[in-house]
């Protein structure tokens, strides 16, 4: 081959390459979340506001592939997965489910921890929860980006619960987390940790007699199918962290990575404002349409001062009595 046609070649291939390399480089960076529920539920649709923040500040070509109705698994998975940095990349996870790597991470989440709302968004806002947040991120390697959440939780149950002596007894699922058996045990409850896929059929079968969530899960799930009588109890209000893999986010670009930091706090605000702001409305509407009944508990006070001891003790035991007495001071 003459001189010159080698060059010429030489500069044809090299030229592809560049080409090929550069196309490459450009190549739209795919990201996968996960969801238990569908389209309608507020962490569903705190998700897409995630993605659509994100994109937005990245002002990139990237994808998203947002795995719904539990088509990944449950919470638990997608936080294992997260661990891994395998299959899901983002998702909102409850914080009884990072207990393996923070002993403080279900506490943010526990029964009697806030007064109301108001107390609630005070918590949130003064970015109280960032020492349990670092601790996830050094343990589990998964980011707590956002914080979303903002039901409150109520028992529903086959059988009206008016006071603490209707309460005593009662065989109720509770989350993992040690500290949910611990303060429903102190009430006087018979707590079992059962998975939430299952509480349905628990109920149905006759293993426990009630579960306690949120409107946006009571809803969801249909547990008013098979416990009609929705207890009044409003012993908590979630928090429900938007999470994300620190294995994934550290093979990110500098400007993805900000990005998602910025959106996921925002997503976090509004996830809280769209399910705070819907549960009552909620729980309305399943009453007017007969699938539920709200029932008055006048224990409430009683019930707070029997849990409180077992959540001062368990917050010393697990290292969070400093946030604890900050978010009672607060």
């Amino acid at each position: 081959m003459q001189p010159f046609i080698r060059t010429v070649v030489r500069g044809v291939v090299a030229l592809a390459f560049a080409v090929a390399s550069t196309a490459f480089a450009q190549q739209a960076i795919t990201l996968h979340g996960a969801v238990q529920f569908n389209d309608d539920h507020a962490f569903n649709r705190a998700l897409v506001r995630f993605q659509e923040l994100t994109a937005k500040y990245y002002g990139k070509p990237i994808n998203f592939v947002l795995h719904k109705n539990s088509e990944l698994g449950l919470e638990k998975d997608y936080f294992a997965f997260m661990n891994q940095g395998i299959s899901v990349d983002y998702g909102i996870v409850s914080p009884a489910h990072m207990s393996t790597f923070s002993k403080a991470a279900p506490f943010i989440d526990a029964p009697f921890l806030f007064r109301d709302l108001d107390h609630w968004n005070k918590v949130l806002d003064a970015d109280t929860l960032k020492p349990i947040a670092d601790e996830v991120s050094a343990k589990g390697d998964v980011m707590l980006i956002g914080f979303a959440g903002g039901g409150t939780r109520n028992i529903f149950a086959n059988k009206p619960v008016r006071n603490l002596a209707e309460m005593k007894g009662l065989k109720v699922r509770v989350q993992g987390a040690p500290i949910w058996s611990k303060t429903f045990s102190a009430v006087g409850m018979a707590p079992t940790v059962i998975a939430y896929d299952e509480i349905y059929n628990a109920i149905q079968n006759g293993v426990i007699n009630a579960g306690e969530n949120e409107a946006a899960g009571v809803e969801a799930m249909k547990f008013y199918e098979v416990g009609p009588n929705l207890n009044m109890t409003q012993h908590a209000i979630t928090i429900r962290p938007i999470c994300f893999s620190g294995k994934t986010f550290k093979k990110l670009p500098a400007d993805l990575q900000a990005a998602i930091l910025k959106a996921g706090k925002e997503a976090g605000v509004y996830g809280r404002q769209i399910e705070s702001g819907e549960d009552q409305k909620k729980l309305e509407a399943l009453e007017k349409a007969g699938k539920l009944k709200r029932v008055q508990f006048t224990d409430r006070a009683a019930m707070k001062k029997l849990a409180d001891p077992v959540m001062a003790e368990y917050a010393k035991e697990i290292g969070a009595d400093a946030i604890y007495q900050k978010i009672n001071a607060m």
